[in-house]
């Protein structure tokens, strides 16, 4: 459930018919907790004693039995070495002639920020120079501090430093001299709020934050952008742009062409998909002239690119245009008409119903594209010689997941990773003006994975649907219905999840006899936008219809049984956990519940929830409601023989998704005399995990947990 300054300008719902019917499961007397006589609100008390006494005497009950048991030693050694393995692909940001980089190991916990000239990086000899050393850093101010990255400006060593506390989403903004590796005396400094910052000059910022009392939207985000002038207070910052308190959130960002012009803009998001975008370039703020379901990629060559979450029929007979464009498509509007009434728009690439776009990466020659067809991934390649658009794919892998590794307006070459379930990610820079593939590294397996097969098969869902999902398992697997089972998935905000290689996965659990399922669920992004807009709001059960379609199939063809199958997700997908216990309890027995959403009726008012009122409808409307009540893991808790023992984890410093969702729905477990085990860590964010001694806990607690429950 990620939230950023260009990004958050997203999709949005998409009418596809008509909510889905309840199924069999729903109680028709409910005897579920309303909000207004929630018994453990307290437990939304964060920071409080008798909340964290609580946390506390829960952590010390679940370790105990997850830590105790002899096998966790081996599996938390094997997770710390992956963990801190120096044997990986040191990837990040190309800028200026050098590579980016921020790295973390054993010696450095907390992270080191380098860089390497480029063109040593691209033959795999990078000469790496330390520029910050977050370790250092965070001894010296006494403080916990975790990178969330820089925003630089070309042409300068000057940039902004984004830092953490515990993992938080809200960040301190801090100018950094990159000549001298050491922050600016008397700087530019952003106080700890959910901000974001563009650069106007060296010596100007574009500034969103938490100005004082009604300047952040419900969600908690800025919706007022001001220009601050060095050597001022950030009190005195001029106001450029103003948005709503009912908006998600309005959003600093700077463009950047091929010849090096900058655009400064302002992403406006009304809700988590749609949003308004603003030219502030000129005298005042200019609309540009693109559908509030879209997403600005970046500036090639004079041309606005964008994606399409929405069909759009762009007006004037200047635009080229003469049918609406599909939802999904890539497109080039000419700069000069991107304000204007009638934007030239040229349709680079539409994607048919089984493909998707999934991210666009612009050299100085041309326009990159991440896609998937059939959840497969593939490269092309976009370029403009002042007349036509040229399009033209780039060979890579066709068998597993593609994504960049760097790319910049300014350079000519680019960096893509390939990898799939069971081959380690192997880097390649795009040369030749990004016209062709060259393997630079290729990282060691992890795992032994010469005696396993990924497959894919496709699950008919309730209405119909064909739902595709992925198997991981040993050559030799017996189809017997006995077979440790782990089924994955997200479903929501139209994030994907393609073949990735996951040493973890493959260590901890494949080597050990278990089977892997990653389930392609209607919500994500793997077929587009439509793929999204099916599962929104009251058409939520499609998705859990999905996934209930995908355990039944797992079990019809013999891969496992409800005896050896377990299922697992986080934040959005920690809802989909928590929503399929109590929709389907007889189908598994372990749950991993992740950092999630599980109290629907108030999740709007809870830190970033009002965010994601577009994903899920509002506990506002009455008919939204009454779906939400009927689906909500929190409120439709019942005490059931059949209910499996979860193990439910969350983290105190996630300023995302509230921690009071993971602990209010334990409390009510444990209140109905249903076993289930909680760990809440006290850094984190809403990774759960704020370094990688706490990565590699966290996996083995889970590993540890399913060998309990699916191999015991």
């Amino acid at each position: 459930m990620r939230l950023t300054g260009v990004a958050a300008a997203a999709l949005a719902a998409l009418a596809l018919g008509s909510c889905s019917s309840m199924p069999d499961w729903v109680p028709t007397n409910m005897s579920s907790l309303g909000s207004e006589q929630d018994p453990y609100l307290w437990l939304e008390e964060i920071e409080s004693e008798r909340a964290l006494t609580w946390v506390r005497e829960q952590n010390a009950r679940s370790l105990a039995q997850l830590e105790g048991d002899p096998r966790y030693a081996q599996l938390h050694a094997d997770a710390l070495a992956i963990a801190n393995n120096r044997d990986r692909l040191p990837t990040g940001e190309v800028r200026e002639g050098y590579y980016y980089n921020f790295w973390q190991d054993e010696t450095h916990v907390r992270g080191i920020w380098r860089r390497s000239p480029l063109a040593a990086y691209a033959q795999n000899a990078p000469r790496w120079e330390t520029l910050l050393d977050l370790d250092a850093l965070a001894r010296t101010e006494n403080a916990n501090w975790v990178w969330k990255g820089a925003t630089c400006l070309s042409g300068s060593s000057r940039c902004m430093i984004s830092l953490s506390d515990g993992g938080k989403d809200a960040t301190t903004e801090r100018e950094f001299d990159i000549a001298h590796r050491a922050f600016v005396e008397s700087g530019f400094v952003v106080p700890e709020a959910k901000s974001s910052v563009a650069w106007l000059d060296e010596n100007t910022l574009l500034v969103g934050t938490d100005w004082g009392a009604g300047t952040t939207t419900e969600s908690g985000y800025a919706f007022v952008l001001k220009r601050w002038t060095r050597g001022t207070p950030l009190a005195s910052a001029v106001e450029i742009i103003r948005g709503q308190n009912t908006d998600v959130g309005v959003f600093a960002g700077a463009l950047e062409d091929v010849d090096g012009a900058r655009m400064p803009v302002a992403f406006e998001s009304d809700t988590f998909f749609e949003s308004s975008f603003w030219r502030l370039d000129g005298a005042s703020p200019q609309r540009i002239s693109l559908p509030p379901k879209s997403t600005i990629q970046g500036l090639y060559k004079g041309h606005l690119i964008a994606t399409l979450e929405q069909y759009w029929m762009p007006q004037g007979a200047a635009s080229g245009v003469g049918s609406a464009i599909p939802s999904g498509s890539l497109i080039a509007i000419a700069l000069d008409s991107a304000t204007g009434p009638a934007p030239a728009v040229a349709v680079l690439h539409t994607p048919s119903a089984r493909q998707s776009v999934e991210a666009v990466a612009i050299t100085r020659d041309a326009i990159l594209v991440a896609g998937y067809e059939n959840v497969r991934g593939r490269l092309l390649r976009f370029s403009y010689d002042g007349r036509a658009w040229v399009e033209g794919q780039i060979a890579l892998p066709a068998t597993g997941s593609i994504s960049f590794a760097g790319a910049s307006a300014g350079e000519q070459t680019a960096f893509a990773i390939y990898e799939d379930f069971i081959t380690p990610d192997t880097l390649y820079a795009l040369d030749d003006r990004a016209t062709r593939a060259r393997a630079i590294r290729a990282l060691p397996a992890l795992f032994d994975a010469q005696n396993f097969v990924a497959e894919q098969f496709e699950a008919t869902s309730r209405d119909g649907t064909r739902v595709p999902y992925f198997v991981v398992r040993r050559r030799d697997t017996q189809l017997n219905g006995q077979n440790p089972t782990l089924l994955w998935a997200y479903g929501g905000f139209q994030n994907s999840y393609p073949p990735v290689y996951s040493p973890y996965v493959g260590k901890l659990w494949l080597e050990r006899g278990g089977v892997y399922v990653l389930a392609n669920i209607r919500g994500g992004g793997e077929f587009g936008p439509a793929w999204h807009q099916a599962g929104l709001r009251t058409n939520r059960q499609r998705i859990y219809d999905d996934f209930y379609a995908v355990e039944q199939d797992l079990v019809a063809h013999d891969i496992t049984s409800p005896r050896r199958l377990g299922i697992s997700g986080r934040s959005n997908g920690g809802l989909l956990v928590g929503a399929m216990l109590n929709q389907h309890p007889e189908m598994v027995r372990a749950a991993i519940v992740g950092s999630p959403l599980l109290d629907m009726l108030r999740y709007d008012r809870l830190l970033a929830g009002a965010s994601w009122v577009d994903e899920y409808g509002s506990p506002s409307n009455g008919r939204e409601r009454r779906f939400l009540r009927r689906i909500s893991p929190y409120q439709n808790l019942r005490a059931r023989a059949d209910f499996p023992t979860p193990f439910v984890y969350a983290s105190t410093k996630d300023d995302r998704v509230h921690p009071g969702h993971a602990r209010k729905y334990v409390a009510r477990m444990q209140e109905l005399g249903m076993p289930v085990l909680y760990y809440e860590n006290i850094d984190g964010g809403h990774s759960a995990t704020a370094n990688q001694d706490e990565v590699a806990r966290q996996r083995a607690l889970e590993y540890i947990y399913l060998m309990q429950r699916l191999m015991d």
